[in-house]
């Protein structure tokens, strides 16, 4: 039978005959059904009232699976006569994906292949019960459960099985524990654990746009554009990136500083307010126990806090930065910081309830926790290094 039949055999709703989705589907609906058929989204609402509901279930979009209308093409290809490859060729698929679904789902008493039953076969196949390691080991489930209560994150969980236990793979599990937590079930996490997560939600959550603020120095500031080279490379520590955290209707706030090569991280504490003339007092006294050699440049942003930049400039050697409004990724090392410390200051918080020693207390967590982009070594580790380092 060979390629001629399939060639003029009508491959669903015409594609095969060399038709593009939207010449197959006029007079099915409009041309707007061809791309509802193609990406199995909702169809238009003139084929809806044509009764025309070609549409593909859901699931099976990735190119790594067969969907819906895969496998009706390749039902009616395989009706016409068309041979494995010729099927795989005009799907562009492999060879063995088309022979491996012909193999499962093709009837024994008739041969014949149904694509509807053979999508909502896959479908119930890939709802199958499975246990995840965390659920079949109750030893595994402990030491991740411990790691957890100490506030790691999965990811560095999922690091330290790899370099504590090389002998089990069976305990290199995947840093995404987040479906142990939130699916667990009876062998799983307890749910309340989620509240150790950075976040402390469950879910993940889209962010506003930051809203955009215009400078309020009376002396120009120098724009991160001018900043040493090195700054960029991180080859040196000595440079930071700050900000203020800021609790319930924006009443308190707390800075931060982070050092972008080492990551380490300063707690600025704010009892008294965060004006311009507090913060920078502030921040004097805490950069006052870094050595001068580690104090080369700060950016920051241009909120009216640093309004007496050019006061606090003699701290850094290289001068102090600030990045354009609204363009918080320009301290992207400062922004992911802040948002490690969301985990012990909470947006809706009182931020002047928390003393001295509070905030030492939380930087001591986070500069002796590993960091992957540190390979695994901890804050404190690298910047001591670096310091000492000729």
């Amino acid at each position: 039978m060979g390629s001629r039949a399939c060639r003029n055999t009508p491959d669903h709703e015409g594609c095969a005959d060399g038709a593009t989705w939207t010449q197959a589907a006029v007079g099915r609906g409009g041309p707007s059904t061809g791309p509802c058929w193609r990406t199995g989204s909702a169809p238009s609402r003139r084929a809806a009232l044509s009764g025309s509901d070609a549409r593909p279930a859901k699931g099976g979009h990735s190119s790594r699976f067969l969907s819906l209308l895969d496998r009706q093409r390749i039902a009616s290809l395989h009706r016409a006569g068309c041979g494995v490859r010729e099927i795989a060729r005009r799907l562009g698929r492999a060879p063995s994906m088309i022979s491996r679904e012909l193999r499962r789902n093709t009837a024994r008493h008739d041969r014949c292949y149904d694509g509807d039953l053979a999508h909502a076969r896959a479908r119930q196949r890939a709802r199958r019960p499975r246990r995840s390691r965390i659920g079949r080991d109750p030893r595994l489930r402990e030491i991740v459960r411990k790691l957890l209560e100490d506030e790691w994150s999965p990811e560095q969980i999922a690091a330290h099985l790899r370099s504590a236990y090389p002998d089990q793979p069976s305990w290199h599990v995947c840093h995404e524990i987040y479906q142990a937590l939130y699916h667990g079930g009876e062998d799983g996490l307890s749910r309340t654990l989620t509240a150790k997560l950075r976040t402390g939600r469950p879910l993940r959550r889209h962010r506003r746009r930051a809203d955009v603020r215009q400078p309020r120095f009376v002396v120009p500031a120098q724009l991160i554009d001018h900043r040493p080279a090195e700054v960029e490379d991180r080859s040196r520590i000595g440079h930071w990136e700050g900000a203020l955290i800021v609790g319930r209707m924006s009443q308190s706030a707390t800075g931060t500083l982070v050092e972008r090569r080492s990551r380490l991280v300063r707690l600025v504490h704010l009892p008294d307010g965060h004006s311009a003339f507090r913060c920078r007092a502030a921040i004097e006294q805490v950069m006052a126990s870094v050595p001068a050699s580690a104090r080369l440049t700060l950016t920051w942003d241009q909120g009216s806090e640093m309004a007496e930049h050019h006061l606090l400039a003699v701290m850094f050697g290289e001068g102090i930065y600030s990045a354009p409004p609204a363009s918080p990724w320009l301290r992207g090392t400062n922004e992911n910081t802040n948002g490690l410390l969301r985990q012990y200051f909470q947006k809706k918080a009182d931020l002047r309830a928390y003393t001295v020693d509070d905030l030492l207390r939380v930087e001591h967590r986070l500069n002796r926790r590993p960091r992957k982009v540190l390979g695994w070594r901890t804050p404190a580790e690298v910047f001591a290094a670096d310091l000492v380092a000729p």
